[in-house]
């Protein structure tokens, strides 16, 4: 307690000298409120690497869907586009087609193809596929969510325990000067700053990708309910 009055002293030197900055405001809070800030920082960097990494794979997302839609509708024969992409590392719409060419290939392989019950195990290896397809997209989105939900409470924890250590210094030191209160409000506000300071990108960033993911889910929905449809005829002209 000692110490921490002679940081408020300090600090209170500081305020009077017109020198409040950031750094100073964090090295002298209590223990406590630093490992506070200290998390919210690494929580705030931890954000903004996911949200880089989430926009760069929602654009690729997109393009990609862009780019097989216009192959597959251009007349491309089937037998040709699964060539092509079967061999390589698909994701989205491409994935959903070459998991539908491989089981109808398989059913009509050997001497007795197994189409009788064909078009049910297309439709579940394309459903399959989606849920993967949303579970690589939806990846690390739950940070998003838990960070801008708890962060602003972690900063407020900061903050009310800054504050009530301020509090005690300031009894111990016998004074009421302004001076001497208001650099321990400061450092004790400066943790909900960074609490919200890491909550509302988090909280912005989560709900844009999230409808995103939404698009794209129903996106290759669609594409599934059409070729599924496509692939349909076929089975009944050969049956």
């Amino acid at each position: 307690m000692e110490a921490h009055a002679q940081s408020i002293a300090e600090a209170a030197l500081v305020a009077q000298q017109g020198d409040i900055s950031f750094f100073s405001l964090f090295w002298q809070a209590h223990i406590v409120v630093k490992i506070v800030m200290i998390g919210l920082l690494a929580a705030s960097v931890w954000c903004w690497a996911i949200i880089v990494d989430k926009f760069m794979l929602m654009g690729r997302t997109k393009r990609q869907m862009n780019r097989f839609e216009t192959v597959f509708w251009s007349g491309q024969s089937l037998e040709e586009l699964y060539g092509t992409l079967h061999n390589r590392v698909n994701h989205s719409m491409a994935a959903l087609f070459v998991a539908a060419m491989r089981e109808w290939k398989r059913s009509h392989e050997g001497a007795k193809p197994a189409i009788a019950s064909l078009q049910q195990r297309i439709d579940r290896v394309m459903d399959v596929t989606i849920q993967r397809e949303s579970e690589r997209l939806e990846n690390r989105l739950l940070v998003l969510a838990t960070v801008g939900a708890s962060a602003p409470f972690i900063g407020l924890f900061g903050t009310v325990w800054g504050i009530m250590t301020a509090f005690q210094a300031i009894a111990a030191s016998e004074s009421t000067n302004l001076a001497v209160v208001a650099p321990g409000i400061a450092e004790a506000l400066f943790a909900t700053a960074l609490g919200l300071l890491a909550a509302i990108p988090a909280v912005i960033a989560y709900n844009k990708f999230n409808s995103d993911v939404g698009k794209a889910i129903a996106r290759m929905e669609g594409f599934a309910d059409e070729f599924s449809a496509i692939l349909s005829r076929q089975i009944d002209e050969r049956g």
